[in-house]
């Protein structure tokens, strides 16, 4: 059964205080998602497999353990997912990287793709989609509707900010997937924005306001 995880956290919070305020600075900001993403990323990276193996310590051998998916894929949804890319990629270095571009309609709130780049081993990737904001929902679920065409079915979902508009649209379309959080905020706008929440945040990332 699919997960709705808030990653509930005194770092976490501090964070988005710092987002939220619309007088952060663009470098400022982009540090926040990128640390946002690191720690989101680790509740949603809890349950990757491990293997054990021998090490030799400077003292004697030790039994550890090491990940055992070389199939993990991160994709960011363009542009405003970009912004987790470097902290999720701090977080699995080895990931492979993926790339669905969308972009909303201002007056029907729609996503439309303009790209779409991911790698291979379709049957055995795990991938892990992130953008910042889960507002309408809607570039979430043509987002992974389009990965699962290709045959993916191990499919989480990270944001940093969500309304329960999103979570529940993103659920009803694919009740199999979980989804983290950082916070679940109160509602959406007449404009499709979230509130409280913090403006755009590819404007916001890329200082393009």
């Amino acid at each position: 059964m699919s997960k709705v995880v808030i990653a509930e956290h005194p770092i976490i919070k501090d964070y988005l205080s710092k987002i939220r305020n619309k007088q952060t600075d663009t470098k400022t900001f982009r540090d926040s998602i990128k640390q946002l993403s690191v720690l989101i990323g680790y509740e949603a990276t809890r349950n990757l497999k491990t293997q054990n193996i021998e090490v030799e310590t400077p003292l004697c051998t030790a039994q550890c353990e090491k990940l055992i998916n070389e199939d993990i894929t991160i994709v960011p949804i363009l542009r405003a997912g970009l912004g987790m890319l470097e902290g999720m990629l701090e977080l699995l270095p080895n990931a492979r990287v993926g790339h669905i571009g969308l972009e909303r309609n201002e007056e029907t709130l729609k996503p439309r793709e303009y790209y779409f780049k991911m790698p291979g081993n379709y049957e055995t990737m795990q991938t892990f989609v992130v953008d910042p904001m889960l507002a309408t929902g809607g570039s979430a679920v043509d987002a992974i509707d389009k990965i699962k065409e290709k045959g993916i079915k191990n499919i989480t979902f990270i944001c940093v900010i969500a309304a329960p508009e999103g979570v529940n649209k993103l659920k009803e379309a694919h009740p199999d997937i979980d989804i983290y959080m950082g916070t679940l905020d109160d509602h959406l706008n007449e404009n499709g924005y979230i509130v409280p929440g913090l403006g755009d945040a590819g404007d916001r990332i890329f200082g393009t306001l």
